[in-house]
């Protein structure tokens, strides 16, 4: 039963979760407008200037999975503001580098913070958010938060380059990270899945593996090349991973993630396009920012402010999309979003002035519905046979192993 005190503080609940969903976000596409200073102020090679970016998604999309488990075990807030210092901390670091090398570590550590957060700031809304209608509300805030984080990185490190340095970018997440743990430690409630199994170590070994696996090969294939035998090898140990997995989970008495959700095809339908809107906006936001820069040789803030469409775009439909999903069906919503994406790029001029800018808020608008109506959870069948409530221990586990996937794509 929900405490009066909780119930009062659920607004302010819902900013601290939103804001620390806010700042791991920014951090996927923020740097990407510093690429080119750190070339001129660090002597970065290219290969090191990719895993300034990808070190972060790697470590981020390679411990989701655990960290959504471990939280629901250790304790939900206090995972989450471990969480917190860890990448606060990782932030500071990052802006006191002075090599390439330990800028990538920087970022790693930035990414096994960010792991923490994410998925418990989900599993914690769908905690404190019981009711259908405000659930969705809430998910449909997170959505959009997670989206325009994304968005709003280049503008906000593009802004931070030119007033000040590139270190400026790293240094300012602390003070963010440090006012989404005052809240969380002041208004979130203490929360854990009291039917917990014991820890499964195999099968947190063998996601993050594959996962990491599948990440890894994903971001070098394009150097060794998509037909090369290495990336052949990593997709296939990859998907050897993948199968021991789910076979561990099968036949464990205590599993980690019950595997049998991906049987309802609504789930597995909901997952995969939570993967694909993702997936397509990172990868976006990843070289848009290089095309405006080193081909139309604009500033870093100029760059920002033309992509103010997406961002407004995912914001906007992220929240549109869960309440279509309400009154017209998850279905028909995922459906029209995922199918209005290629029809808005194919529909645009190709010699319009600004090419990618014009297409850029189709897209990001259709995978932003795509992705807010597919996160909204359904009451009753969406789960399968059982009509009951699903417990809030499953909920965590799931949508970030969609986006666990889901790099930013290299140069």
């Amino acid at each position: 039963m929900e405490s009066e005190g909780t119930a009062q503080r659920r607004p302010l609940i819902l900013v601290s979760l939103l804001l620390a969903a806010f700042v791991i976000n920014l951090d996927i596409t923020i740097v990407n407008v510093a690429l080119p200073t750190l070339v001129r102020e660090l002597h970065a090679s290219n290969s090191q200037l990719e895993w300034v970016v990808d070190a972060y998604n790697l470590l981020f999309a390679a411990l989701l999975l655990a960290g959504g488990s471990l939280s629901d075990r250790l304790g939900r807030k206090g995972f989450l503001l471990s969480g917190l210092v860890v990448f606060g901390a990782a932030s500071i670091a990052g802006g006191l580098t002075d090599t390439p090398g330990q800028l990538i570590v920087a970022r790693c550590v930035m990414g096994f913070g960010a792991a923490m957060i994410f998925p418990t700031t989900l599993s914690l809304i769908s905690n404190v958010y019981t009711e259908r209608a405000e659930r969705a509300k809430a998910i449909g805030l997170w959505g959009a938060t997670a989206g325009i984080a994304i968005a709003l990185g280049p503008i906000v490190g593009g802004w931070l380059l030119e007033e000040f340095s590139w270190t400026r970018i790293f240094f300012a997440r602390a003070p963010v990270a440090a006012v989404a743990a005052g809240l969380v430690a002041w208004t979130v409630p203490t929360s854990r899945d009291p039917d917990a199994h014991k820890f499964d170590i195999p099968g947190l070994v063998l996601s993050t593996a594959a996962v990491a696996l599948l990440t890894y090969t994903l971001i070098e294939a394009p150097h060794y090349g998509w037909s090369s035998g290495r990336t052949f090898a990593g997709f296939a140990l990859a998907a050897g991973l993948f199968a021991a997995f789910i076979l561990r989970e099968r036949t464990s008495v205590e599993p980690m993630l019950d595997v049998s959700l991906f049987r309802n095809l609504r789930f597995t339908a909901a997952s995969g396009s939570v993967t694909v809107a993702f997936f397509g906006i990172s990868g976006f936001s990843f070289l848009i920012t290089q095309y405006f820069q080193f081909f139309k040789g604009y500033a870093p803030l100029s760059t920002g402010v033309h992509l103010l469409p997406v961002a407004f775009a995912v914001g906007l439909m992220s929240v549109l999309g869960t309440q279509l999903a309400v009154r017209l069906g998850t279905k028909q919503v995922v459906t029209a979003g995922l199918s209005a994406s290629p029809a808005s790029s194919h529909g645009c001029p190709p010699q319009t002035q600004e090419p990618a800018t014009s297409r850029s808020s189709a897209r990001c608008c259709s995978a932003a519905a795509a992705s807010g109506s597919s996160a909204h959870p359904r009451p009753k069948r969406s789960w399968g046979s059982y009509q009951g409530p699903r417990p809030a221990s499953a909920r965590p586990s799931t949508m970030p192993l969609a986006f666990s996937v889901a790099p930013s794509a290299s140069p």
